[in-house]
């Protein structure tokens, strides 16, 4: 699954659109379009969106162990 589709499932579980995560970034929704299709994240992006709807991005093991990731921003507030 590519991430663009990750992040449009995420969206949807969230009842949000493409045009709100649009908004959140200050973005076109073309510009935004542009990122889904091209496939364009960076780590930072993935947070943000996670955030955006109410969740967490993590690493999980298959221990149960989770490690949480966040913005460098929220760290250094700690």
């Amino acid at each position: 699954m590519k991430i663009s589709d990750s992040v449009r499932s995420a969206l949807s579980q969230a009842g949000k659109q493409q045009k709100d995560l649009a908004e959140f970034y200050g973005k076109s929704k073309q510009s935004m379009s542009t990122k889904m299709t091209g496939n364009r994240w960076f780590g930072h992006d993935l947070v943000r969106i996670a955030e955006f709807c109410g969740a967490d991005l993590a690493f999980v093991f298959p221990d149960g162990s989770v490690i949480k990731i966040r913005n460098d921003e929220d760290q250094e507030e700690e």
